[in-house]
């Protein structure tokens, strides 16, 4: 454990960049072998603004980065946060809870209120309404997006007392797993289950796309399920019955246009409907 987190220490960005392109590649690969979804759909043409959107993220926290890296750096030096005040632990417990909280302060609490404030929704639904969710739509984020889960992400370094080698070992956890729960796979049904007991399936994160409420409005985790379950947004929804979008937002070709996705913000807000025969 001390050398894993010796080494996401001192990353190298374009150790960052491998993992991400790399996961990226190994979904699409295992897309093409276990669809859950076979609907023909012309992948190169609808990753175009997912990528787009991918790129825009990484343009947006690399450069801020150093503050990261200043934040958990005074956390550690001056004994603050969570993890800073806890009495001395294993190491590998050390690292697992301080991922633990992040996840929580850092993904689920921003992507809840995301969903729950009518401001930041129209900034979220860059995310929502993509036709055909699969590994690309993992960092389909508008870039106001990217700057908000950043901001909570810097909060989460005080609150936790997280030192830098766990935020940036957490980021890479992360990027992978967005991309398992939205890759377009098709796991054994009782295995997708199981596992959505300790992390964020792909059955279980594609009810969260499901195009009406309430199912929208569930299923936040990013990489641990637990988050879900404690807090009563958890739903379940039979995968076979799940229809990706937003039901306000039924456009497909507006909403693979970049132009329109980055000007979604900036839109007149529309209330998703509920459609009580669902659930």
């Amino acid at each position: 454990m001390e050398a894993l987190l010796n080494y996401f220490e001192t990353i190298p960005s374009h150790h960052r960049a491998i993992i991400l392109i790399g996961g990226l590649t190994f979904f699409w690969v295992l897309e093409g072998i276990m669809p859950l979804f076979g609907k023909p759909y012309k992948k190169w043409k609808h990753a175009v603004p997912n990528i787009f959107f991918t790129l825009t993220t990484v343009i947006v926290n690399l450069p801020l980065a150093f503050l990261l890296l200043k934040s958990a750096d005074w956390v550690t030096q001056n004994n603050f946060g969570i993890l800073n005040w806890l009495p001395e632990m294993p190491l590998w417990l050390y690292a697992l809870l301080g991922i633990f909280l992040i996840d929580f302060i850092g993904a689920y609490l921003p992507h809840l209120i995301e969903h729950k404030t009518k401001l930041l929704w129209k900034v979220h639904l860059v995310h929502h309404t993509d036709h055909n969710v699969d590994a690309t739509t993992a960092n389909r984020h508008h870039p106001l997006e990217s700057l908000i889960r950043y901001l909570f992400t810097l909060a989460g370094i005080f609150i936790i007392g997280t030192p830098i080698a766990i935020v940036f070992l957490y980021q890479s956890l992360s990027v992978v797993a967005t991309q398992f729960n939205h890759a377009n796979i098709k796991l054994q049904r009782k295995i997708d289950d199981w596992l959505s007991y300790v992390i964020v399936s792909p059955d279980m994160h594609k009810v969260h796309h499901h195009y009406r409420l309430p199912f929208t409005d569930s299923n936040y985790g990013n990489i641990f399920s637990v988050w879900d379950r404690l807090f009563g947004t958890f739903m379940k929804l039979d995968r076979d019955a799940i229809v990706y979008g937003v039901d306000v937002f039924p456009d497909e070709a507006a909403n693979s246009n970049i132009k329109t996705l980055l000007a979604q913000p900036f839109k007149k807000y529309e209330q998703q409907t509920i459609k009580p025969d669902e659930f």
